[in-house]
C-alpha cells in the first residue's frame, strides 16, 4: 500500500497555528491600532480582509468534492447513516453539556469578566467562550479529514462522501441547530447573521468550487487537477487560516499575556469532546459490523471540527475579538495532534473489524 503523508504545511500545522499566535500578540502589543484599522474596511458590517481570508480557506475545501461520488454512498447506507447520526443527532448536544460543564461550572471561577461583542451587547466571557465550542460542534468534518482518513488507510471515497454531504446538510442545519443552541446559552442570535455567514462561506465556496472543478478537469484533466491545482491550492487555505489567526490573536493579545490559563481551559472541554465522539462512533461501527475502512473514517469525520466555518460564524457573529472566536480557534489549535493520536489508535485496532 502507498505511503500516506501529510505535505509539509499539513503537517506542521500546529507549529504555524502557534508561531502566528505569538506573532499575532506580538503585533498587538506592539501595533494595537493597525488590526482595528483594518476591520473597520468593512461593508454591512462584515470586514473585507476577513472575509476574503475566510472564502480563500473555505474555497480549496470545496473545489475536491466530486459530487459524482454522492451518488455511490446510497449502495452503502450504513456508514453514511451513522456519520449523520453522530454529527447531527448527538455532536452539537455533547458539545453544549461538556462546554457548560466545564466552562461554566467547573472552571467558571477561572473565566470571569465580561466583554462587549458585535453589536453593542455585554456578555460574559465564559458564555462567549461556550459559544465559541458550539460553533464547533455544529461544525462536522473538514477537508483535513480527507487526510485523516487517507493516513488511517480507511475508505477515501466514504470519507469524500461524507465531506459532499456534510456540506450540503450544513446549508439546511447549521444556521437553525447553531442558533438554537445559542439561545440555551443565552446569547444574542441575529439569525440574517448566522444564515449570511452560511450562505457566504458555505454555499458561495461550494458553487464556484462545483464548477470551477468541472472547468478545470474538462479542460486540463484529472490527473493534472489532482496532482497539480490541488497541490498548488492547498497553502491557500493554510495560509488564509494563518492569516485570519493573525489579526485574530493581535486583538487578544493582552488577554493572553495576562491570563494564558484561558487557553488550556478552553481546550479541556473541546478535548474531551473529540475524544469522546471518535470512541463513541467507532464503538458503534463495530456494533453495527462495519469493516475498518468505514468505521475508521466515520468515527475520524465525527471527532473532527469543520473550524474554518466556525471561525467565519463566529468572528461574523461576535466580532474578530470575541471570546467566541478566540474558542474557536483553540478547536485550530488542538485539531491537528489530536486528530494524529486518532489516527494511531485506528492503525492499532484494525483487527477489531473484520
Amino acid at each position: 500500500m502507498e505511503e500516506r503523508k501529510l505535505s509539509f504545511f499539513e503537517k506542521y500545522l500546529t507549529a504555524w497555528v502557534i508561531g502566528c499566535i505569538g506573532l499575532g500578540i506580538l503585533l498587538g502589543k506592539l501595533f494595537p491600532q493597525a488590526a482595528l484599522s483594518l476591520d473597520r474596511f468593512s461593508v454591512y458590517q462584515v470586514s473585507i480582509p476577513i472575509a476574503a481570508c475566510l472564502f480563500f480557506m473555505m474555497y480549496p475545501i470545496m473545489v475536491k468534492i466530486d459530487f459524482g461520488e454522492v451518488i455511490k454512498a446510497g449502495k452503502t447506507p450504513k456508514p453514511v447513516a451513522l456519520t449523520l447520526f453522530v454529527n447531527w443527532c448527538v455532536k452539537p448536544f455533547t458539545m453544549l453539556a461538556i462546554a457548560w460543564l466545564f466552562l461554566g461550572v467547573f472552571l467558571k471561577s477561572w473565566l470571569s469578566g465580561t466583554e462587549i461583542i458585535k453589536g453593542g451587547a455585554e456578555v460574559e466571557l465564559f458564555r462567549s467562550y461556550i459559544a465559541g465550542c458550539i460553533l464547533l460542534g455544529v461544525a462536522p468534518c473538514t477537508a483535513m479529514v480527507l487526510i485523516w482518513g487517507h493516513l488511517a488507510q480507511a475508505n477515501d471515497g466514504h470519507t469524500l462522501v461524507m465531506v459532499a454531504i456534510n456540506s450540503l446538510a450544513m446549508l439546511f442545519l447549521y444556521a437553525p441547530l447553531g442558533g438554537w443552541l445559542l439561545g440555551i446559552n443565552k446569547m444574542p442570535i441575529p439569525w440574517q447573521t448566522i444564515v449570511l455567514s452560511v450562505l457566504i462561506y458555505v454555499g458561495l465556496p461550494l458553487l464556484l468550487g462545483y464548477h470551477s472543478r468541472k472547468l478545470i478537469i474538462a479542460k486540463k484533466g484529472f490527473q493534472w487537477f489532482e496532482e497539480k491545482f490541488l497541490h498548488y491550492l492547498t497553502p491557500v487555505s493554510i495560509s488564509a487560516l494563518l492569516v485570519t489567526l493573525l489579526l485574530l490573536f493581535s486583538f487578544k493579545g493582552e488577554l493572553i499575556i495576562n491570563q494564558p490559563q484561558v487557553i488550556f481551559l478552553i481546550a479541556i472541554p473541546l478535548l474531551i469532546q473529540t475524544c469522546l465522539i471518535f470512541t463513541l462512533t467507532y464503538f458503534l461501527a463495530r456494533q453495527l459490523k462495519l469493516s475498518y475502512r468505514d468505521a475508521a473514517p466515520s468515527a475520524l469525520i465525527g471527532a473532527s471540527n469543520h473550524f474554518e466555518v466556525a471561525i467565519a460564524t463566529s468572528t461574523m457573529l461576535f466580532g474578530l475579538s470575541s471570546g467566541a472566536s478566540l474558542a474557536t480557534v483553540v478547536g485550530v489549535l488542538i485539531e491537528v495532534p489530536v486528530m494524529l493520536m486518532l489516527v494511531k489508535v485506528c492503525l492499532k485496532t484494525k483487527g477489531w473489524f473484520k
